[in-house]
């Protein structure tokens, strides 16, 4: 994956080492930080553009995030949009997880998808909250999950 800032600026480094820079030089100008990881897409003809998020929150004090964007082939189901955005957030959160607990930041994995059952993301809820639930994450959901449905929506 490649990742941004918001401004555009590339991250040349790998995510990993990127995230652990960060996490640094915020504690050292005493920022608690919390991270929260989304992914959100967008059909366009026969594509589907993703956009997944990390981001950082400092308490108190605002926030910003890194950004990655991928295209797939369209003619998935929206059952399968949603749970390949839940994918990318776990693929990400999976390769930080660590880093993060040894660092003692709090980690969330939103996920785009309403708990109301009117609305047609809803098909994808009880799997998509399983997955999450079952690797050890924190899982969010519509309408407490910004990171995908703000910040990833945004960049999309």
């Amino acid at each position: 994956m490649n990742w941004r800032r918001l401004n555009g600026q590339k991250i040349d480094l790998p995510i990993k080492e990127a995230v652990q820079q960060t996490i640094l030089r915020e504690r050292a100008a005493g920022h608690r930080l919390k991270v929260c990881i989304g992914s959100d897409s967008q059909v366009r003809g026969k594509v589907v553009e993703f956009a997944t998020v990390i981001v950082f929150l400092r308490e108190k004090k605002g926030g910003f995030m890194f950004i990655s964007n991928s295209k797939e082939r369209a003619g998935m189901s929206l059952r399968e949009r949603m749970i390949m955005e839940v994918a990318k957030s776990i693929e990400v959160a999976y390769a930080l997880c660590d880093l993060l607990d040894e660092h003692n930041v709090e980690l969330e994995v939103h996920a785009d998808i309403n708990t109301d059952p009117h609305f047609q993301s809803n098909t994808a809820l009880k799997e998509a909250m399983g997955y999450i639930l079952g690797m050890g994450f924190v899982f969010k959901a519509k309408p407490d999950a910004f990171a995908s449905s703000s910040c990833a929506d945004k960049v999309v």
